[in-house]
């Protein structure tokens, strides 16, 4: 299936609790120049944040193929350039579906599935 980069513009967030009760919640931002902000929060068992990344870098949408390129990450307030040699900073995603309100994929080598819902700019409207 083919989607369009426009699908994706905009802002994005999945909460999630692993077999252990450890809550984490990512924020995506996806930009039409093609850079993204993507924010991972871990909550303890009180529901505060224990911990939080930021990655900053790239992405694209070829046919039904997501991809993202981190080239930075904020940790603690320092913005730390990411090791562009590393593989471990290059993800590509076979989108499984996309709409105005989800947007899941599936990663090419782990073929772990992630689902995220669109975040809406209007509070109170459907």
């Amino acid at each position: 299936m083919k989607y369009h980069r426009e699908q994706l513009f905009g802002r994005w967030y999945n909460t999630d609790t692993d077999e252990k009760g450890i809550q984490t919640s990512e924020y995506a931002e996806l930009a039409a120049d093609g850079s993204f902000e993507i924010t991972f929060l871990t909550f303890d068992d009180k529901g505060e944040v224990c911990d939080k990344v930021v990655e900053l870098g790239d992405w694209g949408l070829v046919g039904d193929i997501h991809f993202t390129i981190t080239k930075s990450e904020l940790i603690a307030k320092e913005l730390y350039a990411a090791d562009l040699a590393d593989s471990g900073n290059y993800h590509a995603y076979r989108v499984l579906q996309l709409d105005n309100q989800i947007f899941e994929y599936q990663h090419i080598e782990t073929n772990e599935v992630y689902k995220l819902r669109r975040v809406a700019d209007t509070v109170g409207h459907c």
